[in-house]
């Protein structure tokens, strides 16, 4: 089955089972009637069910973040489950059947075809809100393909951008499929991150600085942006973005690192996070973040029980905390569904909580980092040693006294972000080793899923598979 068929089928359910609309009738179907989207309240209804594509366990309800932090296990977690798509990308043998890469993939173009919808149906709404919806609609699809070219592509340092192939590059709906016109060519990587860059500019320009009801913001458009800049090495960029979102005086750090997890509602630190609630979440039995993460039952913490708890922390990443740094007692001993035990992270240990796509501390640590590195005076006027201090102060870890080398701030980045699906793309983005491996290895970039392959000859397969 090609990616948009199947998309528009699961498209047309996914909308109907995030409750949109009831004058939104859209029938299960392969095909889209544009005519049934009539009114602003339609258009508004299709964006709240590109939310709740975000929120699927395909995006950052689980995958987003399990996949980058397996296949850069190493000294960081490893996967003690049964499930044979995880353990593969854990020992960086997936093949190109792997049935995450193509949940990914396709749970991303149902996204994107979603923000398209409402882009072009904007003039449905009211024009006192049109370019806020639209910069949403922006900020969504931006949002998406940078993932997409996280793991479908070498990535920006690897240079070649302009030949490197990333994914196909769609900006138009999909309302009745047609071969000629939807089956793409992948576009390269530089394409895929200029159409990044200017949806998430528009959203940042377009979009209101407060969010509302965890929606997106100017400010978390911002905070992507300064994610994307960093991976480019646009230090100033990045520095800038970073600096706008901390200087906004509109998140604050918790008083305690434990504060900004397991929230039912946005923490003062969260810039942008997926809700789950009982009724709206990744999945609490085979599937979500939490439930891998999550101890099945802990003689330690009693009222943690009921996850999977195959995803397990490696006891030598306890080794990068200092003793009194609080992230380095974040953990507890439990138990996986098998019975395997192991260390386990606090992160992800309460089902039905928020979960932070973009935290404050990332900002800081941003900042940071990119001010020493560009050097000359740092951007916001703040010098990169205070930057990290107010991130290891509220850890509780001493307050350094110098930056000695630049390695400091890949350092505190394992420490703050670990189990954020940070760690790959800090490796890659600084040319490092990951799991043993160069940086650009072809084992590090997912596969073009075979099922895709073997509908659109446009499309080629990544190197290894």
């Amino acid at each position: 089955m090609n990616f948009i068929k199947s998309f528009l089928f699961i498209f047309a359910v996914a909308l109907i089972a995030a409750g949109c609309n009831k004058k939104l009738d859209v029938a299960p179907q392969q095909n889209i009637d544009p005519n049934d989207i009539k009114t602003s309240d339609d258009i508004k209804a299709v964006l709240f069910g590109a939310y709740s594509k975000l929120q699927d366990p395909d995006a950052f309800g689980e995958s987003f973040f399990l996949t980058a932090d397996l296949l850069a296990a190493q000294d960081q977690i490893y996967f003690s489950g049964s499930f044979v798509d995880y353990v593969d990308l854990n020992d960086k043998i997936q093949i190109e059947t792997n049935l995450t890469a193509w949940n990914i993939w396709q749970n991303a173009y149902i996204i994107i075809n979603i923000a398209n919808i409402a882009l072009d149906k904007i003039e449905l709404i009211d024009e006192d809100e049109r370019d806020a919806v639209a910069a949403e609609a922006k900020f969504i699809r931006g949002l998406t393909y940078f993932e997409l070219v996280n793991y479908f592509a070498k990535p920006w340092s690897a240079g070649n951008t302009t030949a490197n192939p990333a994914v196909p590059l769609m900006i138009k709906p999909v309302y009745e499929y047609n071969a000629a016109e939807h089956l793409l060519p992948r576009a390269s990587v530089s394409a895929i991150y200029t159409q990044v860059i200017n949806d998430l500019t528009d959203a940042a320009e377009g979009l209101p600085h407060v969010s509302v009801n965890a929606r997106a913001s100017s400010f978390a458009a911002r905070a992507i942006l300064s994610r994307v800049y960093l991976s480019q090495g646009n230090l100033s960029g990045a520095a800038e973005e970073a600096n706008a979102v901390i200087e906004s005086g509109d998140y604050a750090l918790p008083a305690s690192y434990a504060g900004s997890f397991n929230n039912v509602v946005n923490s003062s630190e969260d810039i942008f996070a997926i809700q789950q609630t009982s009724q709206s979440n990744a999945g609490t039995a085979n599937v979500g973040l939490i439930t891998f993460y999550m101890a099945n039952f802990s003689n330690d913490e009693p009222s943690i029980s009921g996850g999977r708890g195959d995803v397990k922390v490696n006891p030598s990443h306890l080794d990068i905390y200092e003793t009194e740094d609080t992230r380095g007692s974040f953990y507890y001993n439990g138990y996986s569904i098998t019975g395997a035990e192991g260390l386990h992270t606090r992160k992800w240990s309460s089902f039905y909580r928020v979960i932070p796509v973009v935290r404050l501390a990332e900002m800081y640590l941003t900042r940071a980092e990119a001010n020493y590195r560009k050097g000359g005076a740092p951007i916001g006027g703040v010098d990169p040693l205070d930057d990290l201090n107010t991130v290891r102060g509220r850890a509780k870890a001493s307050l350094l006294t110098s930056i000695d080398d630049e390695g400091i701030f890949v350092e505190e980045r394992f420490r703050e972000l670990a189990f954020e699906g940070d760690r790959l793309w800090t490796l890659k983005r600084l040319q490092l080793d990951v799991d043993g491996l160069p940086y650009d290895d072809n084992k590090l970039v997912l596969p073009i899923p075979r099922s895709e392959l073997d509908v659109n000859a446009k499309l080629t397969q990544n190197p290894g598979y």
